[in-house]
């Protein structure tokens, strides 16, 4: 699989061309021109790294880089046309992997990728890579643990836990009920639809900030349920 990389800049020639030179080097790429946009896609896409401006209007980088780092370790590399000491310390001390000043070399950007990405794989634990994440959830498929963030541990029962994994192996897809009947409880206990739909709710009052409103666990009407990114528009109550 290509590396999957984010590129947030406000000035569209240079995001641009970025977009094609990275594409040209086996990069997947995907673009945003502010703040906002970058973190909606961050949660939804799980890029391998950003790149990331440091002057944009509104949020500026330094709140994206912070906010990024709330829920995950990804790699980010900063761009700026600052080139002070002291703005170069507070990119590192939120975290950043590297650091390039305005103009810079496509070929040494690339270059700093491969590096940055290379160097995060070889470090990563063996426990961590048999996780699944989503927004700011991680499961821990090894320990069967469900984590928001680092902080918080959500308890889940062995069936919460397979009912979970099993929409978030399959996330965005709409999944009959039936079929998470059949892989939750096996083939025989399948007709047992009403079983689903307790999980679901408590599933909902575990993860759900409004279990009324889901943004993680959707109902697909007359079918069944699927795992949503958490920036989808609030739907109506659902049971």
């Amino acid at each position: 699989m290509k590396p999957k990389v984010l590129i947030v800049d406000d000035d569209p020639t240079l995001l641009r061309f970025l977009q094609d030179f990275l594409r040209a080097e086996a990069f997947e790429v995907l673009a945003a021109n502010n703040g906002h946009e970058a973190l909606k896609l961050a949660y939804q896409e799980h890029p391998d790294l950003v790149v990331l401006d440091v002057m944009m209007p509104g949020m500026d980088g330094w709140e994206v880089c912070s906010r990024l780092h709330e829920l995950s370790d990804i790699p980010i590399i900063l761009l700026t046309a600052k080139t002070s000491e002291q703005d170069k310390l507070r990119g590192f001390q939120l975290g950043v992997d590297d650091y390039l000043t305005k103009p810079f070399s496509f070929a040494e950007l690339a270059a700093r990728i491969r590096a940055i990405l290379a160097r995060a794989q070889r470090s990563l634990p063996a426990q961590r890579k048999n996780q699944i994440t989503f927004g700011e959830f991680i499961m821990d498929l090894d320990k069967r643990e469900l984590w928001r963030g680092r902080e918080q541990m959500i308890p889940l029962t062995p069936t919460e836990f397979r009912l979970l994994e099993y929409l978030a192996r399959n996330k965005g897809r709409a999944v009959s009920e039936q079929e998470l009947s059949e892989q939750v409880w096996g083939v025989y206990l399948s007709s047992d639809r009403s079983a689903v739909r307790r999980y679901i709710w408590l599933l909902r009052q575990k993860i759900e900030s409004d279990p009324t409103h889901p943004r993680w666990i959707r109902t697909v009407r007359g079918y069944g349920y699927r795992l949503g990114t958490g920036t989808d528009i609030l739907p109506s109550p659902e049971s």
